[in-house]
């Protein structure tokens, strides 16, 4: 059984931030409620209320509200119309589909005078003969039953048939009376078995008792199960093709055996989605690699840094909080949204200097993962071509000209090594004798004068250079 509670209620109320104490429209349809309760305590403005496609057996505990000006209950239980005085403001009525054989009950709407519409299709009491007219002459305010419009001529018509018409819908409703008795002594469906339920029980039975002394095999099994699945689908067959009569209890009945199918839905559901908790490390201790999401990675190796990269392809627009990430010398776990990425590494890592980063333009996630025992190579030395030499050379030469200052320039061609081998002539000793000037230097301009034979060499005088 669902009852209204507070929290209900709330939740029905997101329009209105979740208060419930001016709240003017809710809808609790399709709750399985079975009582109206509370409402009248907790949301007095109530103008809309919606309660239609319950199991409301009787129309209680809403005289309270003073405002409702549409109240629907189609598709209940509701077998009288009744407790509805107190709604000054009523405006609309909507019993649809429902069991209301008692229609002199319509005259407790009398005092709703601001009452213009109502709707009783589907209820045993639009069956009575009369019924149109009936409920035309007792209630003067209305102006469309059922959808359709009141003329002044039906009503006048109706009024002056009322006493003749009355008797003949108390009558009417006898005879339904004597029928719901009847229906409620004898019950919708006996709950005690047929005969031909008994033989059906007696053969489930037989097979079952079969099926434990056999359940080694198999395939015995496997016809038993489909065996258990036919015979359900077969009582589910026979639950709606038997004929029955439209009343509250066959509703109810309804309303259960499906709620029970629902739940062994559920059951099987779980059952099956219930899997054992994977392993992810073996009993010997082995690491597995496991890719429960289904994304795509590379395992790449930067030797320059000494290091590892593992580029993962997260899903781009999830939030990082949902990732959970873990390190370890041998083995990287990366969960996503409970999902567990696995990978076995060919070398040991560092944890502790290993580094997570995420692409804000891909969503990928990047882990760089240092290597514990790695070798330091030294950098490669890149040979650059003559063509580039010779062009930073031109981009020099073109610097120093910029600046304004001319630089002498020798030619690679000449050697400079023979010029300086002539200085000195092969074959003489010069260690003992002066330094003397060779003949070149008197094409050069220099004149070798006589020595005095006065002049003394002061030690303490420089030499002329």
């Amino acid at each position: 059984m669902v009852r209204i509670s507070e929290e209900l209620i709330r939740r029905r109320a997101e329009h209105n931030n979740g208060e419930i104490f001016s709240l003017e429209e809710v809808s609790l349809h399709q709750q399985d409620i079975e009582r109206i309760e509370h409402i009248h305590n907790w949301c007095r403005d109530l103008r809309i209320l919606y309660l239609q496609n319950n199991l409301i057996p009787k129309i209680e505990n809403v005289g309270k509200l003073k405002k409702l000006e549409y109240l629907n209950l189609a598709l209940n239980n509701i077998e009288v119309i009744e407790n509805l005085e107190g709604c000054e403001s009523l405006q609309k009525l909507d019993l649809t589909v429902n069991f209301v054989g008692r229609l002199s009950s319509v005259e407790s709407l009398k005092q709703n005078v601001h009452l213009r519409e109502l709707y009783l299709v589907g209820n045993p009491c639009t069956e009575f003969q009369g019924y149109r007219q009936y409920v035309i002459a007792c209630l003067p305010q209305l102006q469309w039953l059922d959808g359709k419009a009141i003329g002044r001529a039906e009503r006048i018509q109706a009024l002056q048939e009322l006493d003749a018409m009355r008797k003949r819908i108390l009558e009417q409703e006898a005879e339904h009376f004597q029928k719901r008795e009847i229906q409620k002594r004898s019950g919708l469906r006996d709950t005690t078995p047929t005969e031909e339920q008994g033989q059906i029980q007696n053969h489930t039975q037989n097979n079952q008792l079969v099926n434990e002394n056999q359940n080694e095999m198999t395939h015995q099994n496997q016809e038993s199960s489909f065996k258990s699945h036919t015979d359900a689908k077969d009582q589910d067959r026979e639950f709606w093709e038997k004929p029955c009569a439209f009343t509250p209890e066959s509703r109810i009945e309804a309303h259960r055996h499906l709620e029970e199918k629902r739940r062994a839905k559920e059951k099987e559901r779980e059952s099956h989605e219930t899997k054992p908790p994977r392993s992810l490390i073996t009993a010997d201790g082995r690491v597995l690699n496991i890719n429960e999401a289904k994304l795509d990675f590379s395992l790449t190796d930067d030797e320059d840094n000494n290091c590892m990269l593992l580029d993962l392809h997260v899903y781009r627009h999830m939030d990082t909080s949902l990732l959970d990430v873990d390190v370890q010398p041998t083995y990287v776990r990366v969960t996503v949204k409970g999902k567990v990425f696995q990978l076995v590494l060919p070398a040991e890592v560092k944890p502790d200097s290993s580094l997570a980063q995420r692409s804000q333009t891909t969503g990928h996630l990047l882990l760089t993962l240092p290597l514990a025992h790695g070798e330091i190579k030294p950098k490669k030395h890149i040979a650059r071509p003559a063509s580039a030499t010779h062009e930073r050379k031109t981009e020099k030469d073109e610097t120093r000209t910029s600046r304004g200052r001319e630089l002498l320039e020798v030619d690679p061609s000449k050697s400079l090594a023979g010029n300086l081998a002539n200085i000195v002539s092969k074959g003489k000793d010069f260690s003992n004798t002066p330094m003397q000037f060779s003949t070149a230097h008197q094409h050069c301009g220099f004149e070798e004068r006589p020595v005095s034979k006065d002049f003394v060499d002061d030690p303490d005088v420089p030499l002329l250079m």
